[in-house]
């Protein structure tokens, strides 16, 4: 909807018709808040809505069609197979451009007791809905997230907001696999701090139920009673559609586009989680499913079908959440995947605190940066501490946009007042610890 928007502001209603399928309910939504509207910190989910198909419909001359799904897509024929969710009726619908945005799609494993009731996927805001009505209607006491990335631990806050009894179980050895394990811990040792039973490395191998009803989660070590379950083991670009259509797929497993957007079908665009992006700092194709970056592709995509010229210069992949009283940030390469890009990295992790350490409501804050090994170039950045601590990934995002070093960081001109940070503030003490980490390891090769 962000390109049918843009494409609209480009050309009106007579020279160009816009028809978008929506196989939901929704359109322009807010699928990041979802977790908030479950913790009940948003009371109704209509505030979570951007437009409605409506607002498409009557203020920007989109022909918005929900409840439909687009099932097959034939390039020859310039044309969409598009089936009426409501009464399965079926028609062709033809197109000069195409843009796909499907999406990703959430990993499902096939487990035993997978399909019973009340395990749920949490993508849509229809399944946002799904799991309000189990809140209301099965009053359920024990809640168990599989999976420990930024939906998982949305959710663990969303449930342990209700007042459930919530158990976080994943594979890996620490949750966040975003983050490298020394900052990940951290957020395993805040959750159990506030009340969350976190279990590591640990695979789940399928779901007890009675009655057609989950009961359990069961591990390879332990089962784990409950009442509700949420799968958030993560996304995969959404392509079957495209490459049955004959659109290929990049390396990462998303479709393949160039920094217009535009796939390597004439006519054919596409843009969000289904697309692969570039990531500025590995300079290589990855998938990251992120609503900053697909809402930023379908601008691009959307002012050149409008006839205009935009580009998408590539990710970072920046990304902030919360857990409970705990705020988790980062932004570029990890220093464990810094090697695979061709770096030698450094890893550098300083204490400090959000606000003067003498001004009431000073909060602990970690910083950890990635920084290439001779150069000091940034190559990465990741943030775990308390209220005030994860928006300086910002900073820390924007200097490694720009390809800056820690020994120009240090001397960045921040803003300084004891309410708001330390006369060093955390980002500059990192950068500094870095640089001497930087000069030592110089010293160290003379």
């Amino acid at each position: 909807m962000s390109a049918a928007s843009q494409a609209r502001r480009r050309r009106g209603a007579d020279d160009l018709e816009i028809v978008a399928f929506e196989r939901g309910r929704f359109t322009s939504y807010s699928a990041c808040g979802i977790p908030y509207f479950l913790g009940g910190l948003v009371p109704r989910a209509e505030q979570l809505i951007a437009r409605s198909p409506e607002t498409f419909r009557d203020a920007y001359a989109v022909d918005v069609r929900i409840r439909h799904e687009v099932t097959e897509v034939d390039l020859g024929r310039g044309a969409v197979r598009a089936r009426n969710l409501e009464n399965g009726e079926e028609h062709w619908e033809g197109f000069d451009q195409l843009l796909v945005a499907t999406g990703g799609e959430p990993l499902r494993p096939p487990l035993p007791g997978a399909e019973a009731k009340g395990i749920f996927g949490v993508q849509t805001l229809e399944d946002g809905l799904a799991v309000r009505r189990a809140f209301d209607e099965e009053e359920p006491r024990r809640a168990v997230v599989v999976g420990a990335g930024y939906i998982g631990l949305e959710m663990a806050e969303a449930f342990k907001m209700q007042g459930l009894d919530v158990s976080v179980v994943h594979r890996d050895s620490q949750p966040m696999p975003t983050l490298d394990p020394d900052m990940g811990v951290l957020v395993a040792d805040a959750m159990r701090k506030m009340g969350i039973s976190v279990h590591s490395g640990e695979e789940v191998v399928g779901f007890d139920a009675r009655q057609g009803r989950v009961t359990a989660v069961v591990t390879e070590r332990r089962s784990i009673p409950a009442d509700i379950v949420v799968l958030g083991l993560g996304v995969r670009p959404s392509t079957t559609l495209a490459v049955a259509a004959g659109i290929p797929n990049g390396p990462s497993g998303g479709i393949r586009v160039d920094r217009r957007m535009r796939t390597t079908i004439e006519g054919v665009w596409a843009a969000g989680d289904c697309a692969e992006k570039f990531h500025r700092i590995s300079r290589g194709p990855v998938s990251i499913a992120l609503g900053t970056h697909a809402n930023k592709e379908g601008r691009v995509a959307g002012i050149n079908i409008g006839g205009g010229d935009a580009a998408f210069p590539g990710v970072i992949g920046t990304a902030v959440t919360k857990v409970c009283e705990w705020e988790v940030a980062r932004t570029g390469l990890r220093e464990s995947e810094a090697p695979g890009a061709g770096f030698e990295p450094l890893g550098v992790v300083v204490d400090s605190t959000t606000r003067a350490g003498y001004y009431p409501g000073a909060q602990p804050i970690k910083t950890k940066l990635v920084v290439e090994k001779g150069t000091g170039r940034l190559l990465g950045a990741q943030i775990v501490g308390r209220e005030g601590a994860a928006k300086r990934i910002d900073v820390l995002a924007a200097v490694l946009w720009s390809g800056l070093g820690v020994d120009e960081i240090l001397n960045l001109d921040l803003s300084y007042s004891p309410p708001y940070s330390p006369v060093w503030d955390p980002v500059l003490i990192a950068a500094r610890k870095a640089w001497e980490r930087v000069e030592d390891t110089v010293d160290e090769c003379r």
